[in-house]
C-alpha cells in the first residue's frame, strides 16, 4: 500500500522546485564550505587549532539536536511558515558569523546557524514529496538529490576561492543573497498548508534525545584528540549518550504521544530504508572527508585542484539521478539500490589500488563511478522510505530520516579518521623497524641520497618517506574496508518492499 497526494498539485511546480533546490544547496554547501577557511579564521581570531574546531563542532551539535524537532514544529506551524523561519534564521545567523569579531561570537552564531539550518534539508525534502504525486516522485527526488550530493563537493572549491580571493568572512556572507532569494521564492510560490497535528511537544523525550545526540557528537569530534576511551571525557560522553538514548527508548514506549511517533516504527519500509540510509552515511559520505586531505598532503594538490579533481563525483551523481528519475517507475527500486551498492563496491575496490605515483585521472574516474552509484541508491531509498507513510507523519519522518543520515556521516568520518591514525602508526612502525645499518638494503647503493642512516638529514628524509608510505597504505586499507562494507549492506535491501504507483489515502490539505 502507498499514499498518493496531493490531489491537486500546486501550479508553480517549477518555481517551487528551484526554490527548494536553492535552499538545499545553500545548506549542504555550508556543511563543507567553512572547512577550508578554518586556518584563516584561526589567524584572524588568534585561536589555536583545537579552539577553532569549535566553529565546526558547534554547528554539527546544534544541527543534530534541532533536526528531529523540525517535524514537530512543521506539524504545528505548517511547512511553509516553518520553512520561512528556518531560511530567515539561517541567513541572519550567516551574516552574523561573517561579522563576528571574536571566537566566542562566531561559535555562538554558528550554534544559531546550525539550529535554523537543521530543518532546511528535511523541510525541503518534505516540500518536494508534497509537491509531486507518487508516480512523479522518482524524478523529484532525483532533482532534490542533485543538490544534496553536489553541494558538499562544491563547498571546498567555492570556499577556497572566496577565502583566497576575498576573505574567510565571505564564506558566510555568500549565504545572504542566496537566502534572500529563497525567502522570496518560498513566500511567493509555496502553498500554505494547514498544521497536520496539534499534539503537545514531548519535552522530556526531546531533552533526552538532545542529550544523547550532543554527547555522541562531542565524543566523535573530540575522541581522536583525547585518545578515545583512554580519556575520562570520552568515557563520560559515551556513557551519557548511551544512557540518555536508553531512557529515550523507554520513554517513547511508555509515553503517548511521544516525541518520536510510534507509528513510524510500525512502517516496515521506513524502518528498513532508514537503516540502509544510516549505513550509507557511514560508508559513502566519509570518502568526501578523507580523500581531499590525502590528495593535498600526499599528492601535493592545492585546494582548488583538489576540488576540481573530486568534482567528477558530482557530475556522476547528476547523470545517474537524471537516468534513475526517468526509469524508476519501470524498474524495481530494490534492483537499483543493489546495483548502486555494487557500483560503490567497484569504485572502492579501484581506490584500494591507489599509490603515490598515480595519475589524477584515476581519482577523477573513481569519483565519477561513485557519483553514478549515489543516484542509483539514494533516490530509490528515499522513494521506498516515504512511499507507504501517511502524509501526516511526513514532517516527523523526514526529520528523523535526515537525522540518522547525519549521525551516520559523523560516525563514519570519525571511524575513518580513527582507523587511519591507527593504521598509519602501525605501518610506520613496521617500516622503520627494519631500517638499521645491519640491514643490507638500508645501505648504499640500495639506499641512495637524500636517504641515509649515518646523517641526521638522511634519517629525517627516511622518516618523512616512511610517513608518506605509511599514510598511503592506511588510506588504501580504508578504501578496502569500504569495499567490504558496501557488500555487507546489500542484504538490508531485502527487507524493503516495492511501492505501487497507484494508491489511496487522504490527500494533504493545502490552501492556495
Amino acid at each position: 500500500m502507498s499514499i498518493e497526494e496531493p490531489a491537486q498539485p500546486p501550479v508553480n511546480r517549477t518555481m517551487i522546485t528551484l526554490t527548494v533546490m536553492l535552499a538545499a544547496i545553500m545548506t549542504m554547501l555550508d556543511s563543507t564550505i567553512a572547512n577550508v577557511a578554518l586556518p584563516h579564521m584561526a589567524g584572524s581570531m588568534s585561536a589555536s587549532p583545537e579552539q577553532i574546531n569549535w566553529v565546526l563542532t558547534s554547528y554539527i551539535i546544534a544541527a543534530a539536536i534541532m533536526t528531529p524537532v523540525t517535524g514537530w514544529f512543521a506539524g504545528r506551524l505548517g511547512v511553509k511558515r516553518m520553512f520561512l523561519i528556518a531560511i530567515i534564521g539561517f541567513t541572519v545567523a550567516s551574516s552574523l558569523c561573517g561579522a563576528a569579531q571574536s571566537l566566542a561570537q562566531i561559535v555562538l552564531f554558528r550554534v544559531l546557524q546550525g539550529m535554523f539550518g537543521a530543518g532546511m534539508m528535511p523541510l525541503s525534502q518534505a516540500v518536494m514529496l508534497d509537491t509531486y504525486p507518487l508516480k512523479e516522485r522518482g524524478q523529484a527526488m532525483a532533482i532534490w538529490g542533485m543538490g544534496v550530493t553536489v553541494g558538499p563537493i562544491l563547498g571546498p572549491v567555492i570556499g577556497g576561492w572566496l577565502t583566497d580571493d576575498f576573505s574567510w568572512r565571505w564564506v558566510f556572507f555568500i549565504n545572504v543573497p542566496i537566502g534572500a532569494l529563497c525567502v522570496a521564492g518560498v513566500a511567493a510560490f509555496l502553498p500554505r498548508n494547514r498544521p497536520t497535528h496539534e499534539r503537545p511537544l514531548d519535552l522530556a523525550g526531546f531533552l533526552l534525545l538532545a542529550v544523547a545526540l550532543a554527547a555522541f557528537q562531542l565524543m566523535l569530534d573530540r575522541g581522536q584528540q583525547n585518545d578515545w576511551f583512554g580519556s575520562p571525557e570520552t568515557i563520560l560522553e559515551a556513557a551519557l549518550s548511551v544512557g540518555a538514548l536508553w531512557m529515550f527508548v523507554i520513554h517513547t514506549v511508555v509515553t503517548q504521544p511521544s516525541f518520536l511517533p510510534v507509528k513510524l516504527l510500525g512502517d516496515r519500509n521506513f524502518v528498513a530504508a532508514t537503516l540502509v540510509n544510516l549505513s550509507l552515511g557511514v560508508l559513502v559520505f566519509p570518502v568526501m572527508a578523507i580523500l581531499p586531505p590525502m590528495l593535498e598532503t600526499l599528492m601535493g594538490y592545492p585546494v582548488l585542484t583538489t576540488g576540481l579533481v573530486t568534482a567528477p563525483r558530482g557530475l556522476g551523481s547528476i547523470v545517474s539521478m537524471f537516468m534513475v528519475g526517468r526509469i524508476i517507475n519501470r524498474v524495481d527500486p530494490r534492483v537499483l539500490i543493489i546495483s548502486g551498492l555494487g557500483v560503490f563496491a567497484l569504485s572502492f575496490r579501484a581506490m584500494s589500488h591507489f599509490d603515490l605515483n598515480m595519475d589524477w585521472r584515476l581519482v577523477a574516474s573513481t569519483g565519477f563511478i561513485q557519483g553514478l552509484g549515489t543516484g542509483m541508491v539514494f533516490t530509490p531509498v528515499t522513494i521506498l522510505a516515504f512511499g507507504t507513510l501517511n502524509p501526516s507523519l511526513r514532517p516527523d519522518a523526514t526529520g528523523f530520516f535526515a537525522l540518522l543520515r547525519s549521525v551516520g556521516n559523523s560516525a563514519g568520518i570519525s571511524l575513518m579518521q580513527a582507523a587511519y591514525t591507527r593504521l598509519s602508526q602501525t605501518v610506520h612502525a613496521r617500516l622503520v623497524g627494519g631500517l638499521s645499518p645491519e640491514n643490507s638494503v638500508a645501505r648504499a647503493p640500495d639506499l641512495a641520497a637524500p636517504f641515509g642512516l649515518t646523517t641526521q638529514s638522511g634519517m629525517m628524509a627516511l622518516n618523512e618517506e616512511a610517513t608518506r608510505q605509511a599514510s598511503m597504505v592506511a588510506y588504501v586499507d580504508l578504501y578496502h574496508m569500504l569495499f567490504v562494507g558496501s557488500l555487507v549492506v546489500m542484504p538490508l535491501v531485502l527487507f524493503l518492499r516495492p511501492v505501487g504507483l497507484v494508491a489511496t489515502g487522504p490527500p494533504i490539505a493545502a490552501e492556495h
